[in-house]
């Protein structure tokens, strides 16, 4: 049963586990964010081509796991060190390797990959082009800076990139000026919606950049006005932003 008091759906939320990249507790509270294409089944075609594949940012593994097969020599990395123990357990026994990488250097040598999968992660264009052999393809999937903004206006938090904009547009003109060459880009805004007050409260623990600085109790009063609107409504929906560009390094 899911509680329906505010109180409840708040300390429910800030319970609930939080580990690696997994949204699951969210199933049945909060559905969409997905754009039209399906980024699992997409990079499954791009793996059939590799042979030396990498994943940045992996979380904790959860998408790169259900991609299988994977390549014989497979890379992963991550920043997050509590990912680390996690994304382990997850990869190792499935052949991949996974590097703790804090920064936005990859930790591998130069021309080392034909496919570098890159799902909501940090990309640095210049260390793409240097891992990735001659031909090798990127293959990304990005969360714009207009992602979820709505959430940050009702609950009247400053914006995640009030100083920075992140488009197809802007990572597109990054990557062809690191010397990639673009073969598709693909940009969308579907609509996220959120069914109680627990799960927006649980979604801005995760996405912590969302609201860098949100705690329940220093948004009290905004997040109980936007329970009361859900209440009334039995939903709020908000607007993510994705865009998905496949690029490739010149013979």
């Amino acid at each position: 049963m899911i509680a329906t008091d505010y109180d409840s759906l708040v300390a429910d939320a800030m319970a609930a586990p939080a580990e690696g990249w997994d949204f699951s507790w969210l199933a049945g509270r909060a559905e969409g964010s997905d754009p039209s294409w399906s980024y699992r089944d997409l990079a499954r075609a791009q793996i059939t081509l590799a042979n030396r594949l990498l994943d940045v940012d992996t979380g904790g593994g959860e998408m790169l796991s259900s991609l299988g097969p994977l390549p014989q020599y497979t890379w992963a990395t991550e920043g997050w060190p509590p990912n680390i123990p996690v994304a382990r357990r997850r990869l190792e026994p499935l052949g991949v390797t996974v590097v703790q990488a804090e920064t936005q250097a990859l930790p591998i040598p130069d021309e080392s990959v034909d496919l570098v999968l890159n799902r909501h992660g940090r990309l640095d264009p210049a260390e793409v082009y240097r891992v990735l052999r001659p031909g090798g393809v990127l293959f990304t999937q990005q969360v714009g800076s207009e992602d979820c903004a709505d959430l940050n206006e009702v609950l009247e938090a400053p914006r995640a990139y009030a100083h920075a904009t992140w488009t197809a547009q802007v990572a597109g003109d990054e990557l062809a000026a690191a010397g990639l060459h673009l073969a598709e880009v693909r940009e969308e805004h579907p609509t996220f919606t959120f069914y109680d007050i627990g799960a927006v409260v649980y979604q801005l623990r995760l996405v912590s950049w969302q609201i860098a600085d949100f705690e329940p109790a220093r948004y009290d009063a905004p997040l109980r006005r936007l329970h009361q609107r859900i209440c009334e409504r039995g939903h709020i929906d908000v607007h993510s932003h994705r865009f998905l560009i496949t690029a490739r390094r010149p013979e």
